[in-house]
């Protein structure tokens, strides 16, 4: 029998979870917090209610928000900067991936030294990380849970992935309440992404029947409550369900690793500075078209999962069912249908290839690919 390994931090889940931040850092044996977040948190609010909560812990804390969309190396070295010299000895990231991210790759500097590009790719962290909370505000990266981050290497324009267990936080602080704040636009993209975790993490090489409980939970939760998330910001049960979607399907693809989908995702947002939920899911169907041939069985689950009557169909024709569904999904919530429409220049596409091939999520892609798979992949996306 098969060794399986999961590994996940601790999680508290539920309205108002967000007031034991603080408390959870004291029980890391923090003392003097840096608290890693982004201009869009601060004006929601939700920075206030985890400085308040420091506050009652008699923690001090250093707060750092210069994290932009698909966040950078320098941005890292600057917050790295600003935990030593504040004499900081745990870390919150709060926000979407971009803050979490930068959160854990500041955590990654803090205590191993060099720069962030000497972390790209897996297991290269040798030395343990600070105590590490991490508080999602949208159903999106599943950050707070998982063994990445990814960061933009500015002069090679392009993402660089970390894998290594030490990036799995200590605490995860999931707290439906704030995806309240989110505009209709931002639920959606962050929502695909979410799916896009479910889906690869459930046709990834490395899925085990321990990841494949999370992707297929993740997966009918998405089916079902994604539309009516984007259509209210106060439909509670659609916010919670979404937060649990997320965290579900980044303990999934944690452990089971992803696909071309982000592999290709990562090539396009080191230069392009779109939201990474828009890019998955323009690509995601025609990825699952190229890789449907590699396990037809699994893709027909996944077309039972979004709630498609697959009765009577084989395998395949279950499979392509699955991609309709997708493509119907993402026009009914108004995300971007090609590479063209968010300023992907066709002349890129080459270049594109090379970096998404070498990238640690082609790794686990269940169907073989060359530099040009992905090139006619990125030609039919755009």
């Amino acid at each position: 029998m098969n060794i399986h390994k999961f590994v996940m931090p601790e999680v508290i889940f539920g309205n108002g979870a967000i007031e034991h931040a603080g408390e959870s850092c004291l029980r890391l044996g923090a003392t003097n917090v840096f608290i890693v977040s982004d201009p869009g948190v601060i004006e929601a609010g939700w920075l206030d209610a985890v400085i308040k909560s420091c506050k009652q812990a008699n923690l001090r804390y250093t707060v750092f928000s210069d994290v932009t969309i698909n966040p950078k190396d320098v941005e890292v070295e600057k917050g790295c900067k600003a935990y030593i010299e504040n004499e900081c000895d745990a870390i919150i990231g709060i926000g979407g991936g971009s803050p979490l991210d930068v959160a854990k790759a500041v955590a990654i500097l803090v205590t191993n030294g060099g720069k962030i590009h000497d972390y790209e790719g897996v297991d290269k962290i040798k030395n343990p990380l600070p105590p590490q909370v991490m508080i999602p505000t949208t159903a999106g990266s599943g950050s707070e849970v998982s063994q990445f981050s990814v960061i933009v290497d500015t002069l090679g324009q392009k993402k660089m992935t970390i894998i290594s267990k030490s990036l799995i936080p200590d605490i995860a602080i999931v707290d439906p309440e704030t995806l309240s704040t989110k505009s209709a636009r931002l639920t959606a993209s962050t929502g695909l992404d979410v799916l896009t975790h479910g889906i690869e993490a459930y046709v990834s090489l490395a899925a085990t029947p321990l990841t494949d409980v999370q992707a297929k939970n993740a997966i009918s939760l998405v089916s079902e409550y994604l539309r009516p998330s984007v259509a209210s910001k106060i439909n509670q049960e659609a916010k919670a369900n979404m937060a649990m979607a997320s965290l579900q399907a980044g303990l999934a693809f944690s452990n089971a690793i992803l696909g071309a989908v982000h592999a290709m995702s990562h090539a396009v947002g080191g230069k392009y500075p779109v939201l990474h939920g828009d890019i998955n899911s323009i690509l995601l169907p025609h990825v699952m078209e190229y890789n449907l041939l590699a396990n037809p069985k699994k893709f027909a689950d996944i077309a039972a999962f979004l709630g498609v009557d697959i009765r009577g169909l084989s395998h395949m024709e279950a499979g392509r069912k699955a991609i309709e569904y997708i493509k119907q999904l993402t026009m009914e919530i108004d995300a971007p249908q090609r590479l063209s429409d968010i300023g992907l220049e066709k002349d890129e596409i080459p270049h594109m290839s090379l970096i998404a091939l070498d990238d640690a999520c082609m790794i686990t892609n269940p169907r073989d690919v060359t530099v040009e798979d992905i090139e006619e992949i990125f030609r039919r996306a755009w």
